[in-house]
């Protein structure tokens, strides 16, 4: 899951990325308002964290942006302004969530993971779908229930799949959702088809439907 955090207290985007990172999220960074609007406008994530005080532009316009461009990623808003007027603010121009700063990294996670939770898997901790079960919570995938051992990347890459489920995904993107911006200066994709190669090989040994289609010179699919 790749979040893209807009803060320009440098220390801070640092420290959620930390927490972030051990909860298995890859991380973004704008520290501009300039820089967030270029990486909205390049890229998709998860997730949004947006500091709504930055030093070259007011980050409600940010939300505006999202809002004009129909992106569907789930944005918090960590401010230290805690006025009421700009919480329903925020909230009414189409944020999710908004925390307070100072707050606690654990609480950020847990608001993180239930909005893409509600966003992308019907807001349940588990997956259901025929033979194949995930627990979203333990990151566990179980195929007729029995154990199927995913890398990182691979259950990364299965849930990706699951949330935009019948949707074509091109190679370039599934580069950018695994290696974040740093896609960009990859000679070529390769590692992307090697993760799939293994997915797809690792689910089908354990019994699993094949749902993960190849789509000739576009990309890939999770058919159901």
């Amino acid at each position: 899951m790749k979040i893209l955090i807009i803060e320009d207290e440098t220390q801070l985007a640092k420290d959620i990325a930390n927490y972030l990172s051990e909860e298995s999220y890859l991380c973004e960074f704008a520290t501009t308002f300039g820089q967030a609007i270029t990486k909205i406008e390049s890229y998709q994530y998860d997730c949004i964290l947006l500091d709504i005080m930055l030093p070259d532009g007011n980050g409600m316009k940010i939300l505006e942006e999202l809002k004009s461009q129909n992106k569907q990623e789930g944005v918090i808003i960590i401010s230290a302004k805690n006025a009421l007027d700009d919480k329903i603010e925020g909230l009414k121009l189409g944020a999710d969530d908004y925390l307070t700063k100072p707050f606690h990294l654990s609480e950020l996670a847990a608001r993180i993971y239930s909005i893409i939770r509600r966003k992308q898997f019907t807001n349940s901790n588990t997956i259901q779908q025929n033979e194949l079960e995930i627990d979203l919570l333990s990151k566990t995938v179980l195929v007729k229930d029995k154990t199927v051992i995913l890398t990182k990347k691979e259950f990364d890459l299965l849930l990706y799949f699951i949330g935009n489920k019948n949707r074509v995904i091109s190679k370039s993107t599934l580069a950018e959702h695994l290696s974040g911006d740093f896609a960009d200066m990859l000679d070529n994709h390769d590692f992307v088809y090697a993760h799939i190669k293994n997915l797809k090989k690792k689910l089908t040994d354990a019994g699993c439907e094949l749902y993960l289609k190849t789509v000739y010179g576009t990309g890939y699919k999770w058919e159901i």
